[in-house]
């Protein structure tokens, strides 16, 4: 059985990942401050209420367990606060995450799989994006990000601490058994927004520009399904214990879909209506984003299972209805 830390393990993807990793027979250790997680989203494993910045708390959790790696989904990851606050991101998630890869080198530990983002590119100068994609963030998320991503390379150089960098494009949906899925404060990703609409929990939702370059001149985004991030992160993981690189790979579904398909579809899944309001663009809204992941598919062998807008939607849909009862308990 190998031992894994997983840091932000109560958050939104962390806490899938936990799921996924105890489903494996893995030993779970989940490190989370809870300023953006759940207690109660951790399914397995044990829990420790701490921070990535206390490297007196890491030194001791690294004494007392030999971690054969470690997960990383402690981020702050909305893009309009990290505009108005940027220390807050360049200090949560770069600063303290220098602090945990130190950690790591003076406890031995040298396997990391870093929750990176699509918000490294910036923006697209063709799409899809594929790894060899210039890295122009234009945000001071997406700079936090990539700064974390070079520090790794030298790290790797130095040390010798192997990583992967998984960069995400929109992760959705939940899991299949209805017992995770995304509780952010706030909400700010499409999909959540779209059914608590549909929930009556919104009266509305706001589509930001009907005027792209797009079949219904709406967004078009590329969701992939948390459950199968999840899957690449342990693949990843397998494929640095099995002696392999560091890489970096771009997960997402391959087919990107509008904000309006987006709407149809959850009026479809849900039966109801779904009320919207046509807002002017946003500032830094690309038309497209949408990933090549061929990379990870021919290198880890990475296979999504839940490609189906649809399917993304009902298991989200299932959450929504559900969920909330199950995150009081």
């Amino acid at each position: 059985m190998i031992s894994i830390l997983v840091v932000g393990g109560a958050g939104y993807i962390g806490s899938h990942m936990v799921k996924h990793l105890a489903k494996l027979g893995c030993d779970v250790t989940t490190l989370d401050n809870l300023s953006g997680g759940y207690r109660n989203a951790v399914l397995a494993g044990e829990f420790v209420h701490g921070d990535i910045s206390d490297r007196c708390l890491i030194d001791n959790l690294f004494r007392h367990k030999k971690f054969v790696a470690v997960m990383h989904f402690a981020s702050f990851i909305q893009v309009g606060e990290s505009v108005q606050h940027p220390e807050k991101y360049y200090q949560n998630n770069f600063v303290n995450t220098i602090n945990l890869l130190n950690a790591m080198h003076a406890s031995g530990i040298n396997k990391f799989i870093f929750s990176s983002s699509a918000a490294t590119f910036g923006e697209p100068q063709y799409v899809p994006i594929d790894e060899l994609h210039p890295q122009l963030p234009i945000n001071p998320y997406g700079r936090s990000k990539l700064m974390v991503e070079q520090a790794l390379t030298d790290y790797d150089t130095a040390y010798g601490i192997r990583s992967v960098c998984l960069r995400y494009f929109n992760a959705a949906g939940a899991d299949p058994d209805g017992l995770l899925g995304e509780r952010h404060d706030p909400e700010t990703h499409l999909i959540p927004l779209v059914l608590q609409v549909a929930s009556r929990r919104r009266n509305h939702i706001n589509v930001f520009g009907r005027d792209y370059d797009t079949p219904d001149g709406t967004c078009i985004r590329d969701y992939v399904h948390v459950t199968d991030l999840c899957e690449a992160h342990w693949l990843a993981l397998q494929s640095l214990i099995k002696g392999g690189n560091s890489q970096s790979f771009n997960l997402g579904n391959g087919n990107g879909f509008s904000v309006q398909e987006v709407i149809d579809v959850a009026r479809r899944v849900t039966g109801f209506d779904i009320p919207l309001v046509d807002c002017p663009r946003r500032a830094g809204d690309p038309a497209r984003l949408v990933a090549d992941a061929h990379l990870a598919l021919e290198s880890l062998g990475w296979r999504p299972q839940f490609c189906n807008l649809d399917t993304i939607i009902e298991h989200a849909w299932q959450w929504e209805l559900n969920g909330r009862l199950i995150s009081r308990h």
